[in-house]
């Protein structure tokens, strides 16, 4: 191979290389928030055998705050977890976001029942949230997969981070509860990066 075409091919893997990093770096759009507007947690009773049985809905919203870019989202799984431990999961419905618009999910509906098993201190702080009426450490986790149209630009398909909703729900009993869930936002990292590129 000649000295030339070495010259050639090390700079075409070198554009490749860079290339994605220009690209993020002039067109990164801001980062997609999400919140948790609201809860129903109706059934949250875990019996001597360490089968917890559930009734929680939760509410969320999507805000894409870019005037240039549209969101495609293709996979959304959200995830139930108390305490460490993860007990249900459910897909949502795909949909493309528009640009500066605010979305709301379709409403995670966990339902069901799932074994768990906390640890003797978690068990304790269980016992005492039942009485109050009020769970600290229940939370939702959003793993999706997607893609974005930054004006003429579209990308490929990626898994962006983990959206980690921790929330403090009350249960309603007979129609009532003893406090009111407050508006949760969501922490997340930079949205538009894939949280699997450095794999392999």
């Amino acid at each position: 191979m000649s000295c030339r075409s070495c010259c050639i091919c090390f700079t075409i893997c070198t554009l490749i290389t860079i290339l994605p990093v220009i690209f993020t770096e002039i067109f990164s759009p801001s980062s997609v928030k999400f919140h948790v507007t609201d809860t129903l947690l109706t059934q949250f009773n875990l019996t001597n055998n360490n089968t917890m049985y559930f009734n929680f809905k939760v509410n969320i919203t999507a805000r894409n705050p870019n005037k240039n870019t549209i969101v495609y989202y293709r996979r959304i799984t959200a995830i139930a977890w108390y305490k460490d431990n993860d007990f249900a999961y459910v897909s949502l419905t795909p949909f493309d976001q528009g640009k500066k618009n605010t979305s709301l999910l379709q409403t995670a509906v966990f339902q069901g029942s799932s074994v768990i098993k906390l640890k003797p201190r978690q068990l304790a702080e269980y016992y005492t949230e039942t009485r109050v009426g009020v769970y600290n450490d229940l939370a939702v986790d959003l793993d999706m997969r997607v893609r974005y149209k930054y004006g003429r630009i579209k990308s490929t398909r990626f898994n962006p981070p983990i959206v980690q909703c921790r929330l403090r729900v009350p249960l309603i009993s007979n129609g009532t509860s003893l406090s009111s869930f407050n508006d949760t936002k969501c922490s997340n990292s930079y949205f538009f990066v894939d949280r699997d590129a450095g794999d392999g």
